[in-house]
């Protein structure tokens, strides 16, 4: 260190943070860093000609007069604003941004110098209260919305700060650092006047500076659309990168009802050619939007989507949907609940119906079809009175009885697969009895699921990527909540390029970083890449910054402008990772891609049909494998009407071997069943008919008499035989007489009638354990008698599938070590239903001993459940003490 030149003293010492142990090396250091230039020279090079002023105000020992002078004779800015908050938070005035000491540190003498070098540049400089320059450029941000004529601060006076006092933001932690933009937007002609300062525009403000342009003002004048459009044109004048953009067009067209002004600039700036976008293809997009979001049910919405509709008239059929949905969902208030009334039984109706008539006619809109009524129908936002837009079918439309029968129909089957139609099945099928059958039918015949029907287990981006058709969550998918694009899109599946990215990750491999391979493949990555731009530098070169440019442009939401200036003013600074919690209650609400309140399809189908029915079955089947918690949960099925029995739909080892061939983990409930003494299926035709199954009985009186069928109570059995302590005479008596009970037998009587007792294990489903007589050695033998239960049932099919998984995992594994290269450490992962299985299995074994040792005592032998001879998965006590024998 001691040989190095100053130069790269200099360099060591720029990078460091507190070079106050880096001067402590040696009597060398100690006096290179003393020296003024070398000083100013590290504040310069480190914070920048804007900061490195305040930096070195703060560093009171440092700092001399001295090395004020060479700061400023180095380009180090120095602007009356930073002089005048200099001057309050030395004299003990607050400054609210800065915490520590700053200028305080500093000796007077040296705090006279700054002062004497301020005063010589800008003469006489107020001190007073709210007299400072950003205070001034404060006060006219907020005057901004006001009539020229009305606002405090003139325009000689701004410019005169910026221009002739050099006012520039200082500090990150200014709030004038946010506000500056905002004042360059009301004025951009202090833009070049800023610039001269050394304020860049940085791209990030560009939203922000034109949403302050385009905001309403507390006071409408008749100059404001010509202000705003003179404003636009001189800062994408001065600055190129200063352009309005497609997400702020788009929040100004969702004002075109109460912000006019704004919304009239717009449009001329769109025919003048100064935007960079086609405005017809924002509002196109925007009205899109709505399509699957809860927004296009409000009343204000609706104006405005009509607004833009007229100004922007578009043939797509997307777009008609959108507005034929906000004309039959906004207020169906007064129109009846039943679907049972009709025009001629009540004037509500006929009202509504007139009033939709009118408002298509008036857009353009009509004809309607029978495939317009069904897309109708089919939005997830239908209001629960929904009975005009069926009298619209029916008297408008004229529709005949057949074919609104065959809308009905069309309707009903096509709900199933949208998560939050329950209410609108429940009133379809309550009103019109044959789509009972028609449903069931339906779903039988149609939407069960068997293993093989599943994508198979090599393809792994299809098993993760797959999802049944039915209970599909609404808001989330497999644990995960559906992102806003996914919500939007009406799909609850991940897009292709996730699917990609998850196929490109086959082997779930995860190498060591001692090897480095990673970096080795970046490279190899980045070298291929670089290739293939060498070879098609010239083809792919247009092509990419037309794409850039798009994406530049800007996204569409459906946040208004008002809305998002209040975000903006809301969100503190700093702060931005908390700023969900300001305004996605309220504002984002409307955004919301499901109705405020609904039922879920699976919830109803399961209440309606019953638990143990062929429906309920297959509805299970497809809430296990889309992980749907409402509808697997048992304690989440709560009914809205009392049934005679609420249990879930049974458990069956067919859902286990579904998530096993998807590699997802089973829910935990499912374990909670087999913990709570669930009994065991192999699959739903294991208590299911074949008439059932078939889909020919589905009715609510032949469900209502399988339920009760079910519910009955089995007889019990005759007592199990015991080790028998009668005489030979009793054995010769018993060995004589029929086995089928004749009447020869001879009816024993009450005294012995009474005294008989039965030993049945409790919480046992053995029902044939049971003897005569109060017998000690019935009683051992009762209780050395073990019956399978139904957990142990479970436990033993559900180990053969964990064998047949680990041995899956032993091939796989097998087969990427023969193809990895030698040295290269590879680690390969479980499925998730691997790992969740070897967890819960042990656990349902300790349970199951556990109770066994309740119903039998402490020294019940271990009971194998399982054919397996793998050490890990068997439950082992402690090895009892030798004994000592003695000869």
């Amino acid at each position: 260190m001691d040989r190095l030149c100053d130069e790269i003293l200099q360099l060591i010492l720029n990078e460091l943070n507190d070079p106050a142990a880096f001067s402590m090396l040696s009597k060398r250091h100690q006096e290179f860093t003393k020296d003024p230039y070398v000083r100013a020279m590290y504040f310069l090079t480190r914070y920048g000609r804007i900061q490195a002023l305040y930096w070195a105000l703060g560093r009171g020992k440092l700092l001399s007069e001295r090395m004020l002078d060479i700061l400023l004779g180095s380009g180090a800015h120095l602007s009356r604003y930073l002089v005048q908050l200099a001057m309050h938070h030395y004299f003990r005035t607050q400054v609210t941004f800065i915490k520590a000491r700053w200028v305080r540190t500093l000796t007077f003498p040296v705090f006279a110098h700054f002062l004497a070098i301020a005063a010589r540049m800008y003469g006489n400089i107020p001190a007073g209260k709210g007299e400072d320059d950003g205070n001034i450029l404060s006060l006219y941000l907020k005057q901004s919305r006001f009539p020229t004529e009305y606002r405090a601060a003139s325009w000689e006076q701004v410019r005169d700060v910026v221009e002739k006092y050099k006012f520039i933001p200082f500090s990150d932690k200014d709030p004038m650092m946010a506000q500056f933009p905002l004042v360059l937007a009301i004025e951009p002609r202090l833009l070049p006047y800023a610039r001269l300062n050394g304020f860049s525009m940085d791209r990030k403000y560009r939203n922000f500076v034109f949403r302050r342009m385009f905001e309403k003002p507390a006071i409408m004048f008749e100059s404001r659309t010509t202000e705003i459009i003179k404003n636009v044109r001189e800062l994408s004048r001065l600055d190129p990168d200063m352009f309005l953009s497609r997400t702020v067009a788009a929040e100004i067209c969702m004002e075109a009802k109460t912000n006019e002004l704004a919304y009239t600039a717009l449009k001329r700036l769109d025919k003048e050619g100064v935007l960079r976008f086609e405005l017809s293809s924002v509002v196109h997009d925007l009205i899109k939007l709505f399509q699957n979001t809860r927004s296009v049910t409000t009343l204000h919405t609706a104006e405005v989507l009509r607004i833009l509709h007229k100004d922007f008239p578009s043939e797509d059929p997307t777009i008609r949907l959108v507005l034929l949905l906000t004309i039959f969902f906004v207020n169906p208030c007064l129109v009846p609940v039943s679907l049972e009334f009709n025009s001629k039984t009540s004037a509500a109706l006929l009202r509504y119906v007139e009033n939709c008539s009118d408002k298509i006619n008036d857009l353009n809109l009509g004809p309607l079809t029978r495939k317009d009524i069904t897309e109708i129908l089919l939005s997830k936002f239908v209001p629960e009175r929904f009975g005009g837009i069926l009298q619209y079918a029916r008297s408008i439309m004229q529709l005949s009885p057949r074919e609104m029968r065959g809308v009905l129909t069309d309707v009903a089957l096509a709900c199933l697969e949208i998560g939050c139609k329950g209410k609108m099945l429940a009133k379809l099928v309550e009103t019109y009895d044959y789509l009972e059958d028609i449903i069931a039918t339906h779903i039988v015949k149609n939407y069960r699921i068997q293993v093989e029907d599943l994508p198979p287990p090599e393809d792994e981006a299809a098993c993760k990527t797959y999802t049944a058709p039915l209970c599909a969550d609404i808001l989330m998918r497999r644990g995960l909540p559906l992102t806003f694009e996914e919500a939007t899109a009406g799909s609850s599946a991940p897009a292709a390029q996730p699917a990609q990215a998850q196929a490109d990750d086959t082997e779930a491999m995860l190498v060591d970083p001692a090897q480095s391979p990673d970096g080795d493949a970046e490279e190899h990555t980045e070298h291929a890449d670089g290739a293939e731009d060498e070879e098609d530098e010239g083809a792919e070169e247009p092509e990419a910054a037309a794409e850039a440019e798009e994406e530049d442009l800007g996204a569409i939401g459906q946040d208004t402008l008002s809305a998002m200036i209040r975000k903006d003013e809301l969100v503190p600074s700093r702060r931005r990772r908390y700023q969900v919690h300001y305004y996605i209650h309220q504002d984002n609400l409307g955004n919301s891609p499901y109705p405020s309140e609904y039922t879920q399809v699976g919830k109803w189908l399961q209440e309606h049909y019953g638990q143990y029915s062929a429906v309920a079955a297959v509805v299970r089947l497809h809430a296990v494998i889309n992980q749907n918690p409402e509808i697997v949960n048992p304690h989440m099925l709560i009914m809205q009407r009392p049934l005679p029995v609420r249990l879930p739909a049974p458990t069956t080892l067919k859902h286990f071997k579904l998530l096993a061939r998807l590699g997802r983990a089973p829910s935990i409930w499912l374990y909670d069943d087999i913990e709570t003494g669930m009994e065991f299926y192999f699959s739903e035709e294991d208590y299911l008919t074949p008439e059932e199954l078939s889909g020919a009985s589905h009715s609510k009186s032949s469900v209502n008499r399988s339920r009760r069928a079910r519910q009955v109570v089995k007889s019990e059995t005759s007592p199990t035989p015991g080790p028998s302590t009668a005489g030979p005479s009793r054995l010769a008596d018993s060995s004589s007489s029929p086995a089928s009970g004749s009447s020869s037998k001879k009816r024993p009587r009450r005294s012995v009638a009474t005294s008989v007792k039965s030993y049945v294990i409790p919480d046992s489903d053995d029902e044939d354990i049971a003897v005569e007589g109060e017998d000690e050695s019935l009683r051992r033998f009762v209780k050395k008698k073990k019956a399978e239960t139904n957990m142990q049932r479970w436990i033993k099919q559900l180990d053969v599938l964990l064998k047949e998984e680990q041995r899956k995992y032993n091939d796989r594994k097998r087969r990427i070590h023969a193809s990895t290269p030698p040295g290269v450490k590879v680690k390969v992962l479980k499925t998730e239903f691997h790992k969740s299985l070897a967890f819960n299995l042990p656990r349902l074994r300790r349970i199951d001993r556990d109770k066994r040792e309740k119903l039998y005592g402490a020294d019940v032998p271990d009971e194998d459940c399982s054919e397996s001879d793998a050490d890990e998965y068997q439950y082992r006590t402690t090895r009892s003490k030798r004994r000592k024998v003695e000869f």
